[in-house]
């Protein structure tokens, strides 16, 4: 349900489509809920529904056919996981850690070969 946080409708709406997306919930049939779909569980007008799919659509994540409803981009999933800020930092921090590791392996080839 939408809650009037002070916060627009359609982006409390977009926020947890891409965090439905994120988690893989589309992802068998590509296909994100029609607007009359996310009008029920949202409990929102067609101008919010709408907007939320628009707001996915300039962010790159999804793409409409008339008539046939809005799908996911090849790489939604992936672009949504990194929308996150959570996700995204944590994603950092993997790759810090992975890049400490390979940083030490030089560090011990190095003295190897430098005889230390």
């Amino acid at each position: 349900m939408v809650e009037w946080t002070g916060r627009f409708a359609y982006k409390q709406v977009a926020d947890d489509l891409r965090r439905r997306i994120a988690a893989g919930e589309f992802a068998e049939t590509g296909q994100l809920p029609s607007l009359a779909q996310l009008q029920e569980k949202y409990g929102a007008t067609v101008t919010v529904a709408r907007a939320a799919i628009n707001q996915l659509k300039a962010d790159g994540l999804a793409v409409s056919h008339q008539g046939k409803g809005a799908f996911l981009t090849p790489n939604a999933g992936r672009a949504a996981q990194l929308a996150d800020p959570a996700a995204a930092v944590t994603e950092l921090r993997e790759e810090v850690e992975k890049l400490r590791s390979e940083v030490g392996d030089l560090r011990r080839r190095v003295a190897v070969l430098e005889g230390d």
